[in-house]
């Protein structure tokens, strides 16, 4: 559909950006980095993927590369197959009075911070690497209009 015709059109509502995908090489290696640094626990998990509960209605889940090329029946339906490669980038709302205890954390935990970015309307960004390269950021309100 050409851009300009997408403008005409106004689709149906969004209630949000309900999952994000990560696609790791090692899946127990990326699981005790989100569990263990993170303290995300899962909802469901296998040797293929594992899913977190990222916040309300806010899924974080870890595909294992590789291993989701391929049409995975499940109860109900089929999931089509996907895969990704390279470096991404997800964020994740923490509090502003969690700031200083986050540093403190990942300071005691060995992660080491890549950047930090003071926002223009008050909100901050930390941002550091999971194992598999990518790039985890941890944002306090002030950084979106809409966060």
């Amino acid at each position: 559909m050409p851009a300009e015709a997408a403008t005409t059109i106004t689709p149906p509502p969004l209630s949000g950006v309900l999952e994000t995908g990560l696609y790791v090489d090692d899946i127990g290696r990326a699981r005790a980095f989100y569990e263990g640094v993170l303290g995300l626990k899962p909802m469901v998990a296998d040797d293929r993927f594992c899913a977190y509960e990222a916040g309300p209605a806010s899924v974080l889940l870890l595909f294992r590369r590789g291993y989701t090329r391929e049409p995975v029946e499940v109860p109900g339906g089929v999931i089509p197959p996907h895969d990704g490669h390279g470096p991404l980038h997800f964020a994740l709302a923490i509090p502003e009075t969690a700031l200083a205890a986050w540093i403190a954390h990942l300071e005691r935990a060995g992660v080491a911070l890549e950047g930090r970015v003071d926002w223009k309307k008050g909100g901050v960004s930390l941002y550091f690497r999971d194992p598999d390269g990518h790039l985890v950021e941890l944002a306090t309100p002030g950084l979106w209009p809409n966060y």
